[in-house]
């Protein structure tokens, strides 16, 4: 997610903000709905109702973070109405955030922004990098997962996948695993553990598509996908490279376990002790 559009939500989703008079955060339901892209009030609803189940599980009452009000509307005619809305704590916030897609831009966004206790967007952003780094890599893993479930059906086996895979590295980096491995100062693990979100998700794209010329061309011998991925993982490369990127020259991130591992802790942190509507 680029830094503008971070710092543009920021200021819709602080904007929107308010406070009691005991200075706890929170915010309308019916904001909070066009805020996370939801276009029907009876669609989000229905979000509300499974973040209320699960501020039930984690053992907080429901009227503490979502409180029923009433408010004034002018309608077309000029008169008023009055329609239900809730008021939500951050932490209800996000909860409902929880429970969207966050394939959307602004639920992902929602998501870290409801789980971190400061509203500077430098940390939401920092956090925001961290998020797509941890989905880039989980989603890599997926998409080898059925490189490796189409070799083994196209093929009867898949015993050689670590070599094709390794086979893709030397064609994206023009160095082996190994020798990436060396350079990164990485041992015991995974290559791609350490690789910069640019470079998985590069490596996803040429996976994916060895997956599906393996399957559109009906490709029956570990060869034939092995020549396939190593063309993909060459094309990439040169791709990269005409935009000034060169893969073996890049710098190794933080081992993405240990990302992982400090989101999820950052996380029971701050929603530990949720502060309540009173």
């Amino acid at each position: 997610m680029k830094k503008s559009v971070i710092y543009t939500l920021t200021d819709n989703f602080e904007s929107q903000a308010h406070s009691t008079s005991e200075g706890v955060e929170f915010w309308m339901a019916r904001d909070l709905q066009h805020l996370l892209g939801y276009s029907k009030w009876n669609n989000f609803q229905g979000v509300i109702l499974k973040a209320k189940t699960a501020c039930e599980l984690s053992e907080q009452k429901i009227e503490d973070h979502f409180a029923d009000v009433g408010k004034m509307v002018i309608i077309g005619s000029g008169a008023e109405k009055k329609i239900s809305d809730i008021m939500l704590t951050r932490y209800a916030c996000y909860l409902v955030a929880q429970n969207g897609d966050p394939r959307k831009e602004q639920i992902a966004f929602a998501q870290r922004y409801f789980a971190v206790q400061t509203r500077k967007a430098e940390l939401i952003e920092q956090k925001m990098l961290e998020h797509e780094r941890v989905q880039a890599r989980n989603k890599l893993k997926e998409t080898e997962k059925e490189l490796s479930q189409v070799i083994f059906e196209q093929t009867g086996g898949n015993q050689n996948f670590a070599i094709i895979r390794s086979k893709g590295d030397a064609a994206l980096f023009g160095r082996t695993t190994q020798q990436m491995k060396e350079k990164w100062e990485i041992k015991n693990k995974p290559l791609a553990d350490f690789m910069p979100t640019i470079l998985l998700k590069a490596k996803d794209f040429a996976t994916e598509i060895t997956i599906f010329n393996a399957k559109e061309n009906e490709m029956s011998s570990e060869r034939q996908i092995s020549n396939e991925h190593i063309t993909n993982n060459e094309t990439v490369r040169k791709t990269l490279i005409s935009r000034g990127i060169q893969p073996e020259n890049l710098d190794p991130e933080e081992d993405i376990n240990k990302i992982d591992r400090r989101l999820k802790s950052d996380e029971k942190k701050s929603l530990k002790n949720p502060k309540k509507l009173k």
